[in-house]
């Protein structure tokens, strides 16, 4: 009889146990739940790429580099529905920021260029790991979205001084000719007296006779 008052109350106590784990964890998911809309409301605010408007020169150059149209593409879609959307662009992101090293134009393969893309992928890469970490680290996050905004204006600041410059290269050349052909025109040969079809020289009346002699 004892025995089965003993078990008895080991089940009652073993069944508020369970009763208080479950609770405790539903608790916890409704934290950790609230802490999320938290995080991608504050994440939502932030998440604001905007790339400076390209020049026509420029953007003939780039018109075919395939890999900076996705990825600009991919930059100007914001994702909308969850704190999950924002982690899968930040991958999408990384692997898009990547590519841009592939096919880079002649004008724009430069160091200069490649330094640059190497920054602003270091930069996505960081927001890529910080949002999809199991405890999202938020302040970093929203720390790196301006930083990432700063590194891609000094990219497309570089590609409008690589054409400004070739510009003025050209334009320094195509003077330098105009000021060879100025040259050339300003020069006149020495006049000579007209000859005779056979060879010998004419009388010019305006010269003094004794002088032919």
């Amino acid at each position: 009889m004892k025995l089965k008052i003993v078990s008895f109350f080991l089940f009652i106590f073993a069944l508020n146990s369970c009763k208080d784990d479950s609770e405790s964890r539903l608790q916890a998911n409704a934290k950790n739940d609230k802490k999320n809309e938290e995080i991608f409301a504050n994440i939502n605010k932030a998440w604001d790429f905007n790339p400076q408007p390209l020049n026509s020169d420029v953007q003939k150059i780039i018109n075919n580099w395939s890999e900076w149209r996705l990825f600009m593409t991919e930059l100007d879609q914001k994702p909308k529905s969850s704190i999950g959307a924002f982690q899968q662009k930040s991958k999408t992101l990384s692997k898009k920021v990547t590519d841009l090293s592939n096919n880079i134009p002649a004008q724009f393969d430069k160091p200069e260029i490649r330094a640059r893309i190497m920054t602003l992928s270091t930069k996505i890469k960081s927001l890529d790991l910080y949002i999809n970490l199991d405890r999202i680290q938020e302040q970093k996050v929203l720390r790196l979205i301006p930083e990432v905004n700063s590194e891609l204006a000094s990219l497309q600041t570089q590609m409008s001084k690589l054409v400004k410059v070739s510009q003025i290269k050209l334009e320094e050349g195509e003077a330098e000719m105009l000021r060879s052909l100025g040259k050339d025109s300003i020069k006149s040969p020495t006049s000579k007296l007209p000859t005779s079809t056979s060879g010998q020289q004419q009388f010019d009346p305006n010269q003094n006779p004794k002088a032919q002699q």
